[in-house]
């Protein structure tokens, strides 16, 4: 256990029996009464954002998480099938630890998974990927003086959409955290 003294931003705490990220914590000196923190909080599993007042002597159990590097497997039901990359042990972790990204991600790809205690708390893809398009329409000639864009499914199945010039078989970077074109890969 520590003190609220101890809390900085990026801690993950165990706060009313669930697992939260601190986002920010402010210490406040008012001019009647003693001092305390602030702290705003977010849920690792529902994502959801909760400010809190601690005085500086509460105590509070700062948790202990070990992230690393994982290779991604293959999905299996509800899980995704991960390696570490140094001892080569898999591992089973949720779909919705990924988040949005979970539909950009393709077999062999690294992937950061983190454990507190051996269990799986948070998971993230890399922020973008290099994927190839596996079905689009042609542009019509004409059409691509503007910035107009048009729908492209790319190989995990995901339709996005790019700008006129990209065909099909392309390489394009997209961003896993909107869906977002960002470029084309030659």
């Amino acid at each position: 256990m520590a003190k609220a003294s101890d809390i900085k931003t990026g801690n993950i705490l165990r706060f009313n029996g669930e697992l939260v990220t601190v986002e920010e914590i402010i210490h406040r000196t008012p001019g009647k009464g003693g001092a305390f923190y602030i702290g705003k909080m977010r849920n690792i599993k529902t994502g959801k954002i909760v400010e809190t007042r601690f005085g500086t002597d509460e105590q509070v159990e700062i948790c202990r998480v070990e992230t690393s590097d994982y290779q991604y497997l293959y999905e299996e039901g509800d899980y995704y099938i991960v390696m570490d990359n140094t001892s080569f042990e898999q591992f089973s972790i949720d779909k919705l630890l990924f988040g949005t990204a979970a539909k950009f991600l393709k077999e062999g790809m690294n992937v950061i998974v983190s454990f507190e205690s051996e269990e799986p708390i948070m998971a993230q893809a890399p922020s973008n990927v290099e994927l190839v398009i596996s079905y689009t329409e042609p542009a019509v000639k004409g059409d691509t003086s503007t910035n107009a864009l048009k729908s492209a499914t790319v190989e995990t199945g995901v339709e996005i959409k790019v700008p006129m010039f990209v065909n099909q078989g392309d390489k394009v970077r997209v961003d896993t955290r909107t869906g977002d074109y960002i470029e084309r890969v030659k």
